[in-house]
């Protein structure tokens, strides 16, 4: 205790006894909405989200003339991968780039051969859909972490 006199006492931050961050998994039903991350209704969660981000973009493409081909996506992929986990955030973006490809790029309704700008803006899709997957993930860690 002579080791504290004048210092400032350790800081506890609320982790249970034993090694730091033993006790943080999920036990039982502790998911966000009761969605489990492998089950059949978050990956729904994921298909209605990418099919409400779709709908969406074909709205602001023929009434705007949006060339913003991902911009609904994100907050989609977002939203599946915060409400139904990783798989199901992973699952959005595997929808995603097809149908960008297929309905949202010219010539619409078609496959075509992709540009390097295709390419591009494909890579860059993906690199913030990682980043929003993990930070989803992060979040929902915290949540466990701040219920204990």
């Amino acid at each position: 205790m002579d080791a504290f006199i004048g210092a400032d006492p350790p800081i506890d931050f609320g982790f249970p006894s034993g090694r730091v961050g033993e006790g943080l998994m999920r036990r039982g039903a502790d998911y966000m909405l009761r969605l489990r991350p492998w089950s059949a209704s978050a990956f729904a969660v994921a298909l209605l989200a990418v099919v409400v981000a779709a709908f969406l973009q074909g709205v602001l493409a023929s009434s705007l003339g949006s060339t913003l081909h991902f911009v609904t996506f994100y907050p989609a992929i977002l939203v599946a991968s915060l409400f139904a986990g990783i798989p199901a955030g992973a699952f959005a973006v595997a929808l995603t780039i097809p149908i960008v490809w297929w309905a949202f790029m010219p010539p619409y309704f078609e496959f075509n051969p992709l540009t390097v700008a295709d390419y591009n803006s494909f890579f860059l899709f993906l690199l913030f859909s990682v980043l929003a997957i993990w930070l989803s993930k992060l979040y929902r860690e915290a949540l466990v972490i701040l219920r204990n």
